[in-house]
């Protein structure tokens, strides 16, 4: 089930917290908990299974960490030798789930379906093993579920939640349907207090959450899946039938299809969070207006930086060391951020394009664009879409022949008259191109935020909530881009 489904929206949300809300306050988390566990076992019942077993597992290992953390001589949990075993066996089990189903398919089918056939010559394992790979679903959203649960555990073994706690409370963290398919990735301490001491939900807090929620609705349906089509016109031509300008410009219609798809749902998730009297982490703050790589990638999907800065980058040394271990240390970063992603070749790419642009701006150049007012937005223009190419496109010849056009460089094939396709692809997309423009600025939620009790503000959401509907109703549900991962 998605969160923009018109079953989602009319529905499950509407039975859900209305139960929810005439229940005693007391029993919500079991509510929660409960309608948590029905929404993901509509997707599919192994996906539940899976979500069902890893929460099982990863309470256990916390568990027994805890009960080997405790100490009668110290003021806080310290964890000895067994505790830091079975933080090894909780990290093996995460990993291998993850590697498992997002991974094994790929390797199998590069390598070991003929390798084991040559091996023993039988024909019927490499059927076997195809016949297994094809079914092997992935359930959604495992990669954020996992790095929940790791970041639980860990901290678990830091001994930041020292007075423990109860499998109710884990099981409706870690299975809390808002943010379980795609983010923000949440830790246990941002949620706990309204956890462990349900409230009221006050009055601001729905009248907020409705905002976020209609507005990511909006991101999602009216821009992220309008200006995608500009993007799949350019694909369908190929790199070889357009001109430079069209590859450019299809590149920014991929750059905000992906913006406005993952922040609309980061919204909604945050929304619907809202109605239930919870504060998801923020994920995005204006990554469009930024003047270096680094600072975008500090303000786009900050839930997963900061996953990877407080459990990877830190703990490896961060930037304490001398200049080539903190080298090391950002490119170990990038090299997992890109294998977190997917396990496509254009993955690793994209995460060395990424390691050499921010270890550029890191030692030569950051400095000198964050001062600039204008350069630092020129040269970002023109990052942003070249780092998205890599990131979308997982055939590499492809790749390679796309980012040749947009550089300008001669394609086998032949160019469709000149800058006619350019011209067309403007006169149709024109108008939608400078809506996401002006979107990716910060002022229409400043604006949004500072007259949301004004009726001029509220009739415009409910004419793009219901324009929203109109649209899912005609033209149906287009899947997060970011449910993949």
């Amino acid at each position: 089930m998605s969160l923009t489904g018109l079953a989602f929206i009319f529905h499950f949300i509407p039975a859900f917290l209305l139960v929810y809300y005439i229940v005693p306050i007391k029993k919500r988390g079991l509510v929660l908990l409960l309608g948590s566990l029905i929404f993901y076992s509509l997707g599919s019942p192994i996906s539940l299974l899976v979500l069902v077993l890893l929460v099982l597992l990863n309470y256990f290992y916390a568990d027994r960490i805890y009960k080997h953390s405790i100490s009668e001589d110290e003021p806080l949990p310290t964890p000895d030798k067994i505790a830091k075993l079975w933080l090894i066996v909780a990290i093996a089990t995460d990993v291998g789930v993850l590697f498992a189903f997002k991974y094994l398919r790929v390797i199998l089918e590069a390598f070991g379906v003929p390798f084991i056939t040559k091996l023993v010559s039988i024909a019927e394992i490499s059927n076997i093993l195809g016949a297994f790979t094809q079914r092997l679903v992935i359930p959604l959203g495992i990669s954020f579920i996992i790095f929940q649960l790791l970041s639980f555990v860990i901290d678990m073994y830091r001994g930041k939640y020292a007075e423990g706690v109860s499998l109710y409370h884990f099981a409706i963290y870690a299975t809390m349907f808002p943010q379980i398919s795609s983010g923000p990735i949440t830790r246990y301490s941002d949620i706990c207090e309204n956890i462990e001491r349900p409230n009221y939900v006050n009055p601001k807090l729905l009248e907020e959450g409705i905002i976020y929620f209609v507005l990511g609705l909006s991101y999602k349906v009216l821009l992220a899946d309008k200006i995608a089509a500009l993007w799949n016109d350019v694909w369908r031509v190929g790199a070889s039938g357009i001109d430079t300008a069209s590859a450019w410009l299809g590149a920014w219609g991929y750059s905000f299809e992906i913006y406005f798809d993952f922040f609309g749902y980061s919204m909604m998730a945050m929304g619907v969070a809202m109605l239930l009297g919870y504060r998801l982490p923020v994920n995005f703050t204006e990554p469009y207006s930024q003047k270096t790589m680094t600072s975008f990638w500090r303000n786009w999907h900050i839930t997963l930086g900061r996953w990877f800065r407080d459990y990877l980058y830190i703990p490896m040394g961060g930037n304490r060391g001398s200049g080539l271990r903190t080298i090391f240390n950002i490119f170990i970063v990038w090299m997992f951020t890109a294998i977190w992603h997917g396990a496509s070749i254009n993955f690793l790419f994209w995460g060395l394009f990424l390691f050499a642009v921010i270890f550029t701006e890191k030692y030569i150049t950051g400095k000198w664009l964050e001062k600039t007012k204008v350069l630092g937005h020129i040269y970002m223009l023109l990052l942003i879409p070249v780092s998205w190419m890599i990131f979308n496109i997982t055939n590499p010849i492809l790749l390679k022949e796309y980012l040749m056009r947009m550089l300008g460089l001669p394609v086998e094939g032949m160019v469709i008259s000149g800058l006619a396709k350019f011209y067309s692809l403007c006169e149709t997309y024109w108008w939608l191109m400078l809506i996401c423009i002006l979107f990716a600025t910060p002022y229409p939620m400043k604006f949004i935020k500072k007259y949301q009790g004004k009726f001029l503000v509220k009739l415009m959401l409910f004419v793009a909530f219901w324009y929203s509907i109109y649209q899912l109703a005609i033209s149906g549900n287009n899947p997060f881009i970011y449910f993949s991962f």
